[in-house]
């Protein structure tokens, strides 16, 4: 058997294939426009990402199966008749809807939205971004009265056109506020409360689909590439946990098949896959907005000018002696999701060096990691390691910080495209495949060798507090 993935990203789209010997193969990449129309606001030209879908299948040639994994929370509105967008991509990152976002939690909203979908009231999720649509674009108004709007996660889109079938996968649905955990499909009171249009939305199916042909060749497998990354890493059993550090920084941790309990430690319960008919898997999410997004910025400032340059420091952390940086450049997420929260630096002096500010950088990175692994370790069985992938896991000097903040080893998995592993082996599975070919093995590992201090952490925990304090001003 050998199967495509596709990984369509935040920044670009990936293909690759696999077969079943393990031979894992790059076949295609291209980059996207990223589109800023002002402050606070992410677009993507849907169907410029979805030329490069195409381009990915016909430069692969012949497979049994193709996989695709997707941003997530990234939504497109769309004429069924036409397939054209009425609007551009509106990106996960975006946080164009926050004052409506307010206004639903001024009338305490967030208590069902938190019961129901298992998500607080954030931007970040898709369903206020579909309702901005129907607020601001005049097109998707008709297209509705019509009987024409089709609202969707990017993946509905990129299947609609490809396919014919207009579905989504039980992973991509738990990421938009409008999908009940419990029935696994879109809840009537949610679709209200954001007024959305449930007739609008696409079917919702299991993450091995199946969700149509492209020629003769099916497609297998549809996922948010957050959990095809976890897939990837070959997280199976309940504690499992992954941190993707990629634009932003996410992990995410097996909880078995039954529902994690309601809880208050500001991580997200969500769908880390169904395969087929058997019952979902659970896992408990936690995001961190900025990860490789500060370290570019940060360059940006001039803070380095080769990554090379920041693979090792000082032999004392930046922390130890005093400096500390909330990453903050796009509020917080887990487990305050604060978006007034800003990027703050403390402990700044006149001997103060751009590499000591560079250091900084990339411990915040890490302990805002921490945050979150430490809400999961409270909430869910812990496992013994944490696998991490992405572009910082390259990084030696962050791998072994972060093994320090965590107390725990930290294995940088065998493969840069997790995500598109994932992928890949879950469309194998859709695709009937009786056994998976081995995982490639971990690059390296680190193991806490001098185990930050709570009194450390501490001080860590008093900066984010700061930086939540500029919106009192």
């Amino acid at each position: 058997m050998k199967v495509l993935a596709i990984d369509q990203g935040t920044t670009g789209t990936k293909a690759f294939t696999l077969d079943g010997s393990g031979v894992f193969t790059k076949v295609a990449s291209f980059q996207h426009k990223q589109i800023y129309p002002q402050s606070g606001w992410v677009e993507h030209d849907a169907e410029q990402l979805l030329s490069h879908i195409t381009s990915c299948i016909k430069k692969a040639g012949k497979v049994d199966s193709i996989g695709i994994t997707n941003q997530g929370e990234t939504i497109v509105a769309w004429d069924k008749e036409s397939g054209k967008p009425v609007y551009n991509a509106i990106v996960w990152q975006d946080d164009r809807t926050k004052n409506i976002i307010e206004e639903f939690k001024a009338t305490g909203a967030q208590a069902l939205t938190q019961h129901k979908a298992g998500l607080p009231l954030d931007p970040y999720f898709s369903a206020s971004k579909f309702r901005w649509i129907l607020d601001h674009v005049p097109e998707s108004r008709i297209l509705l009265s019509a009987g024409r709007l089709r609202l969707g996660t990017s993946d509905a889109y990129f299947l609609d056109r490809l396919t014919g079938t207009f579905a989504t996968d039980v992973t991509t649905a738990s990421r938009t506020s409008l999908m009940s955990l419990d029935s696994l499909q879109w809840d009537d009171e949610l679709c209200d409360l954001f007024g959305v249009p449930r007739v609008c939305l696409p079917e919702i199916r299991s993450t091995t689909g199946p969700f149509g042909m492209i020629g003769k060749t099916p497609i297998t497998a549809n996922l948010v590439d957050q959990q095809a990354a976890l897939f990837g890493h070959g997280c199976i059993n309940v504690g499992d946990a992954k941190i993707t550090f990629g634009t932003g920084a996410f992990a995410l941790a097996l909880a078995g098949h039954a529902r994690p309990l309601k809880n208050d430690s500001g991580l997200l319960p969500t769908i880390a896959w169904q395969i087929g008919q058997q019952p979902p898997l659970f896992a408990v999410d936690g995001g961190v907005y900025n990860a490789a997004s500060a370290v570019n910025w940060a360059k940006n400032l001039g803070l380095f000018n080769d990554y090379e340059e920041i693979n090792s420091f000082k032999p004392e952390s930046a922390l130890a002696r005093g400096l500390v940086f909330v990453p903050a450049l796009s509020g917080l997420a887990c487990p305050h999701w604060d978006r007034a929260a800003s990027g703050l630096w403390l402990g700044m002096g006149l001997d103060t060096t751009r590499q000591d500010m560079m250091q900084a950088v990339l411990e915040g990175i890490a302990l805002r990691a921490q945050e979150v692994v430490r809400a999961m370790d409270r909430l869910s069985e812990k496992g013994s390691f944490i696998s991490i992938d992405g572009g910082l896991s390259d990084n030696r000097y962050f791998g072994q910080f972060l093994a320090n903040a965590l107390n725990r080893k930290v294995v940088v998995a065998g493969s840069a495209d997790l995500t598109a592993l994932g992928t890949a082996r879950m469309s194998m599975i859709g695709a009937g495949a009786k056994s998976l070919p081995p995982l490639p093995k971990p690059m390296h590992s680190f193991e806490p060798i001098e185990p930050i201090s709570a009194k450390l952490l501490s001080r860590f925990d008093i900066a984010v507090i700061r930086s939540k304090g500029w919106k009192n001003f």
